[in-house]
């Protein structure tokens, strides 16, 4: 009996083309992309496809005004894909440490493996003619500053903040790495004196009193314990939202909408005899739920279920617990709703946000946040808590929300958050910063009753 031959593995520049023309064509995300996709190239070759397909989606505008130039008729139809490995191999030129010849036989040799060896000269000259005159084609691209965002975020970030170029700015950046300290294991400053003392990985405190930012990025395999569960990946301003929940042991709490976890894992670390209720309506992503509550030894509900309807999913509850109050009497103390958002906050994790999400998006998410916070908001006890927060930058998700739902239910106070200086405001927005935590909004709401 034969086996199956091992299929070879692609260039790394040929995958990332094929995957840049789903992202730009097809409207499809990275996030689901690269882990479908991964597969295709060398193990060793996996960082560098990362670097490239987040990259191009960074300064995608940049990349494009050049092509223009280098091209006299736009590739379109089937010779999207060559546009796509032109992509990758100016970014190769203008933002890698690999030397130009080699960027540019890299990518002329990808054509192979995509079928496309009658363009192998074009793309040869294209990349060769750039490098020659990429001086002169430069002061054309860069004459003036770029956002690299699409016009409609531009124009509701301006309309919105005062410093909507330093918020552009920082968007443009990578993202620092922070981790979350378990203090079920560990304290802060001794992780810190471990990652130097195993990994030479210095690390930078904060305000946050669990959070480290990691002067260099690194592989999670790299720190210490982590499938011990004493530490989790989660950006500064995510790590609020357990705190500003402050759960108790014993409590009833849910957490709404809450692949892949990071949130849940961080409820039980502050308060390991809740009953904690994970829930997301895709049952794929829930996958990583289970893997982060057994990575961090710790036990949750999960259910999948839609937030908007929670009689279809309530009886779980009683289910999982073998409780036999009727579904009519669960109610939770506190409730974490990260709601559905346009992600515009964390545009440095996810560059590919910037050409995936439409203006038209907005409204619909708007719509969504508003039945969900409605439907949950019946599932709460009285004096309990719902803390909302969403990963954007965009007040119609967040202050005019929050405003509108208090408008609504006579039977909702808000409640003042720490580092709130504003009294007046309508909860707390984090901005992404270059050496801090990403676009981030919280509103903690009280019922009264």
């Amino acid at each position: 009996m034969k086996t199956a031959k091992k299929p070879t593995a692609l260039s790394s520049r040929a995958v990332a083309a094929q995957i840049l023309l789903q992202v730009l064509d097809q409207g499809k995300s990275l996030s689901v992309l690269i882990p479908e996709q991964q597969g295709q190239v060398k193990r060793q070759d996996l960082p560098l496809l990362q670097e490239i397909c987040f990259g191009v989606c960074r300064v995608l505008p940049r990349l494009e005004l050049i092509i223009k130039q280098l091209l006299d008729k736009p590739l379109k139809g089937k010779t999207r894909i060559i546009h796509c490995l032109l992509l990758v191999g100016l970014y190769q030129l203008l933002y890698t440490r690999i030397p130009p010849h080699a960027a540019v036989d890299e990518a002329v040799n990808a054509t192979k493996a995509l079928k496309a060896d009658s363009f192998r000269a074009l793309l040869n000259a294209v990349l060769r003619r750039f490098l020659r005159e990429q001086e002169q084609i430069l002061a054309v691209t860069d004459k003036h500053w770029q956002t690299l965002h699409p016009d409609w975020l531009v124009n509701k970030l301006k309309k919105a903040y005062p410093n909507w170029r330093e918020i552009i700015e920082a968007n443009n950046q990578k993202p620092p790495m922070w981790i979350r300290v378990n203090p079920q294991h560990c304290s802060v400053p001794n992780y810190r004196a471990l990652l130097l003392a195993e990994q030479q990985l210095d690390s930078i405190p904060c305000l946050h009193p669990q959070a480290l930012r990691l002067a260099q990025p690194t592989a999670v395999q790299n720190l210490p314990h982590f499938n011990a569960g004493w530490v989790t990946v989660q950006d500064l301003h995510a790590q609020w939202s357990a705190l500003l929940l402050a759960p108790q042991n014993g409590e009833r709490i849910l957490d709404a909408c809450a692949a892949p976890g990071g949130k849940t894992t961080h409820i039980l670390e502050l308060a390991p005899h809740a009953n904690v209720v994970a829930l997301d309506v895709e049952a794929a992503r829930l996958k990583r739920v289970h893997e982060n509550l057994t990575r961090m030894g710790q036990q949750a509900v999960v259910i999948c279920g839609d937030a908007t309807q929670p009689d279809t999913w309530m009886s779980h509850i009683c289910t999982e617990n073998k409780n036999s109050e009727p579904k009519s009497a669960v109610q939770f103390d506190r409730i974490l709703l990260d709601a559905p958002c346009s992600a515009t906050g964390v545009i440095r994790r996810h560059p590919d946000i910037k050409w995936l999400r439409q203006e038209t998006d907005i409204e619909q998410l708007v719509q969504l946040q508003a039945r969900i916070l409605s439907a949950l908001w019946a599932t709460l006890k009285p004096n309990g808590v719902l803390l909302y927060a969403t990963c954007s930058l965009l007040p119609e998700e967040n202050a005019l929300q929050i405003e509108r739902f208090l408008q609504q239910h006579a039977d909702a106070i808000l409640e003042e958050l720490p580092f709130q200086q504003d009294k007046s405001a309508v909860g707390f927005q984090f901005v992404p910063s270059e050496e801090g935590g990403d676009g981030f909004y919280y509103a903690k709401i009280r019922k009264i009753g």
